[in-house]
């Protein structure tokens, strides 16, 4: 019995989305813009959104120059939005806020047009090219509309953002870190506090740049080893300036020790060989 009602039910759902289907083509066909338009905000307004733009796609060409352009054009943008085909969005957004500046919808049409982006943008795991166009639209709305009210969402979004691309610049410093390629890890860790100064990673970055420089200087030739110490203590000092009560104090110390060691060491042997 549960079965078929199972079936049944199933058969009432198709036997519904096929006459829908069948109900837009005929209007579709009709050659009626006006009853085109009608239904198409009828569905729009009980937020049937993939009926909806169906019909505003099919009718579009008829209000082509005519007030109602920017209407059809808006309202199949959000339709898409709404729908969550945020890649389609984005670009019908961008075609109506080039063609419709003056438009009533414009400002509406300019924040969704950067929360495409937003909820394009991916995790800091990968690739944040998208991350950087949601920053880039979401602060020419926020310049364009100071007053409105969506600026204080957007704000919140434009520090996720930009955790974000602190977060993925930490990560692939990190990943150089991970993998013992110390000389690379120095340069990405250095670079990601350049380009990101005020990132929460901070004291982290700062301290795996002193200990990847004791581990490249530990590993390197005899004849580099000096320069390398020396380099080493210079991030040393800067994090101890920075971050003086830091959980890491104790393992930075001992490094900067061992370096010292390390130089004092050398500097004797120098002497004594100057000497003979």
């Amino acid at each position: 019995m549960k079965q078929t009602f199972l079936y049944a039910v199933c058969g009432v759902i198709l036997v519904t989305a096929f006459s829908g289907c069948a109900g837009i083509n005929s209007l579709l066909k009709s050659g009626q813009p006006e009853l085109i338009y009608s239904k198409a905000l009828e569905y729009y307004q009980k937020e049937k959104w993939s009926r909806a733009s169906t019909l505003f796609e099919g009718v579009q060409h008829y209000y082509i120059g005519t007030p109602r352009e920017d209407s059809v054009s808006f309202f199949n943008a959000r339709c898409k939005f709404k729908n969550r085909d945020y890649d389609t969005a984005s670009a019908l957004f961008d075609d109506f806020r080039r063609k419709f500046g003056r438009s009533a919808f414009i400002e509406d049409a300019e924040g969704m047009y950067a929360l495409c982006f937003y909820y394009l943008s991916p995790g800091p795991s990968r690739d944040q090219t998208m991350t950087g166009q949601a920053l880039i639209a979401i602060n020419e709305f926020m310049s364009r509309y100071p007053h409105s009210d969506r600026v204080e969402d957007f704000k919140q979004i434009n520090g996720e953002l930009t955790q974000r691309l602190h977060d993925k610049s930490y990560l692939n410093a990190y990943t150089y870190y991970k993998i013992g390629r110390y000389k690379s890890a120095i340069v990405s860790l250095k670079n990601a506090l350049k380009q990101f100064p005020d990132s929460n990673h901070r004291e982290e970055i700062m301290y795996m740049i002193v200990d990847a420089s004791y581990r490249f200087a530990n590993n390197s030739i005899a004849n580099k080893q000096t320069d390398r110490y020396l380099s080493m203590l210079d991030s040393y000092l800067s994090f101890k300036e920075e971050f003086p009560e830091s959980k890491y104090t104790k393992e930075v110390d001992r490094m900067a020790k061992h370096a010292r060691d390390y130089l004092d060491r050398n500097k004797k042997d120098e002497d004594k060989d100057n000497n003979i």
